[in-house]
């Protein structure tokens, strides 16, 4: 009996490759399923990004002793720029500056930046300077000095910071007979020096001396008002020493 091939009808033939595809659909979401959850298990468990997680730093913040110069006060900076320019001391001005008075005492100095114009005609003074040194340039640093005579006469002597030089040298022309009498009494009931009274703010801070005054505190007490400036933050420490024992009575530390 001979064997006879038949072909599948176009219907059957559709419906066997429905069912297979079908299977092989199946067998492919499964595989997909299975590789899904196994990354999923395999893949490390990370916090997400600003969770707040303790230990987990998103992003460092900027120290806040940071250098920059940017973080300095206008004030900071301008010290910053002026003080490593000086070379001439305060106390070797003002030694400059009393030459500059017969018999005088030297009441106040103060470090300055130069305003770059041309100081007023220098008035003549016993013992002062004949022919002053040219001014500084614009921001140069300057000392600025007040020294007086025994009858309380105030002459203001501006040197040179880098150079030591006087370029300005003039009468306080609005003292009246009061003003004067009251500069003669303190310098009279001044029993340390302004050299003693900065030491004893050197003693406690270890800086930079930009200004020294013989003045009275809200207690009405005479005293030396001392700045000095630490050139690692820039900051302004003022101390009233008592002009008459050295004794420091009060500390404040500017660091604006």
């Amino acid at each position: 009996m001979s064997s006879v091939r038949r072909l599948l009808s176009p219907r059957t033939a559709a419906a066997f490759c429905a069912l297979g595809t079908s299977a092989l659909l199946l067998t492919a979401c499964a595989g997909a399923e299975t590789t899904r959850a196994d990354v999923a298990a395999a893949a490390p468990t990370s916090p997400s990004a600003g969770t707040g997680s303790p230990g987990v730093t998103t992003s460092p913040s900027v120290s806040p002793t940071g250098t920059a110069t940017s973080s300095l006060t206008e004030d900071q900076a301008e010290r910053k720029a002026l003080v490593p320019q000086v070379e001439v001391a305060w106390d070797q001005a003002a030694d400059t500056a009393v030459k500059e008075v017969s018999g005088g005492k030297l009441t106040e100095i103060e470090l300055d930046s130069a305003s770059g114009e041309s100081p007023s005609a220098t008035s003549a003074s016993p013992g002062a300077t004949a022919s002053p040194a040219p001014a500084p340039s614009k921001g140069a640093p300057v000392w600025v000095a007040k020294v007086a005579a025994s009858d309380g006469t105030v002459r203001e002597v501006d040197i040179d910071a880098v150079t030591g030089k006087v370029f300005h040298s003039e009468a306080d022309a609005d003292q009246s007979a009061d003003d004067k009498s009251e500069i003669a009494d303190r310098l009279s009931q001044a029993d340390q020096t302004a050299e003693q009274a900065a030491k004893a703010a050197t003693d406690k801070t270890d800086g930079t001396v930009t200004a020294v005054k013989l003045d009275e505190n809200d207690d009405q007490k005479l005293i030396w008002s001392v700045d000095v400036v630490t050139t690692d933050n820039w900051n302004k420490t003022t101390y009233e020493v008592d002009a008459s024992n050295g004794e420091i009575l009060r500390e404040h530390v500017d660091r604006d």
